[in-house]
This record gives C-alpha cells, structure tokens and sequence, in this order.
C-alpha cells in the first residue's frame, strides 16, 4: 500500500508534504573527489587536477564526440557507491579510473539531481539519465561486475555553461 495519495495541488506523502516540494528540497553540497577523461576508445582513464569543460564537447580531451544535444557529455557516479561496488564483489576498494566514469562526486545523492540544473565550480551541467553500466563492466571488474554496477551506475550529464572544474569544487543544485 502506498503512503502516497492526490491532493489539490499534486502527489502528497502521508505527512500532508507536496512530494515535488520535497524533490526540490536539496541543500546538501556535493565535492569534486576525482576528475578522470578517455583520451581514445579502449584507452586508460586518465586521472587529472582540473579540466576545461565545453558545452557540445565535454571536458577537453576526453574522447566524447557528441553533439551539442547530446545527453552524455560528461558522467558522474558518487563516491559512496564505488564502496558499495567493491563490497558486492568482496573487495577492500576499486580505484575510480575503473569505473570509466569522467568525475566522482561526494556528499551528494546525484539521482536527487533528476530534471535539474546544477554547477559545478563555474560550470553548469544538467541531468539527462541514469549513467548504466555497460558490458566492459564485466571485464574491467571481473566477473558479476556488470550486476554489482546495476544501480550504481550514476548519471549523465549535457554541459549548459561552459567553464572549469578542479577537484575539491562544490556541486550544488542551481536555484
């Protein structure tokens, strides 16, 4: 049974809350933990300090070639998943470059980013998906990989403002 039920208004939960008020309440801060591009297909992630981000492009030299309407310019997943990932498949931890995901994000549910804005140092990215795992998953983590990724995959990102992001930066929802 649901805890759910329509009102005036919208969709409210059992305590009289609008549920899109409660989707819009987000002032938790995220952080910048690590930045990483794919110079070329099949190659090693590349680790970096701050990166060049370009609306249509993604961050410079990575090898996403999109267009400008493209909605997988740049992909993050949260930190406190890799933990989670590495415990499905009983390891200690798994380097990030692993994951083949371009910034790895703290503090933050990126999933309460849906239909949202959000800046990242001075650049502002917009949620566009879920970030699923695909079938490299399964070789660069072993076997099972691919099903312990399976909704922890994190998200995809369009570039609306050009700009800079380095490590250590904030991530907040726009207003």
């Amino acid at each position: 049974m649901s805890d759910n039920y329509m009102i005036e208004g919208g969709i409210s939960n059992s305590g009289g809350q609008l549920l899109q008020t409660l989707f819009d309440t987000l002032p938790q801060t995220g952080r910048v933990e690590w930045i990483g591009i794919r110079p070329a297909r099949g190659e090693a992630m590349e680790a970096l300090d701050s990166v060049a981000v370009t609306p249509g492009k993604g961050l410079d030299g990575d090898r996403f070639k999109g267009r400008e309407t493209s909605k997988r310019q740049v992909t993050l997943i949260q930190k406190e998943h890799l933990h989670v990932i590495a415990s499905c498949l009983h390891r200690e931890s798994i380097a990030p470059e692993v994951f083949r995901r371009n910034i790895v994000v703290s503090g933050l549910n990126l999933l309460a980013l849906k239909g949202k804005r959000f800046r990242i140092g001075n650049v502002v990215l917009e949620y566009t998906g879920l970030c699923h795992p695909c079938s490299k998953m399964e070789t660069s983590l072993g076997p099972g990989g691919y099903n312990a990724m399976r909704g922890h995959g994190g998200i995809t990102t369009r570039v609306v403002e050009a700009g800079d992001i380095a490590l250590g930066d904030n991530v907040q929802a726009c207003p």
